[in-house]
């Protein structure tokens, strides 16, 4: 098993879910969270004084799925995410040792 975690643009969230449910991904945890990267932020003026954001907000998702899912999910996120601008964000790629489905004590990839 494996887990995909991905950083967006927060109004990429439907486009994502949507090309993920096409291929058959049944489930995933959407965070609210703020960080940078390359980016760096930018500088807004407030009430004429200039000030620097640093922390731009972003959505995390994990999603835990089959080895037989993960290209075609990576690339659905992957497509579905890409604006072709600076901060379309990042995908990571771990390996899950094990999963347990806390109601029926299911475990492995049955649990996912």
């Amino acid at each position: 098993m494996k887990k995909i975690e991905a950083i967006i643009k927060p109004f990429k969230l439907e486009e994502v879910k949507d090309a993920l449910a096409e291929i058959g991904v049944e489930g995933m945890t959407v965070t609210e969270v703020k960080g940078f990267g390359r980016q760096k932020g930018h500088t807004e003026i407030y009430r004429g004084s200039e000030y620097t954001v640093d922390f731009l907000p972003k959505i995390k998702l994990e999603i835990v799925l089959t080895d037989a899912l993960l290209e075609q999910a990576l690339a659905a996120v992957v497509k579905a995410a890409k604006t072709g601008k600076i901060g379309d964000g990042k995908v990571f790629v771990s390996n899950v040792e094990e999963a347990v489905r806390i109601r029926t004590e299911e475990t492995g990839e049955r649990a996912v």
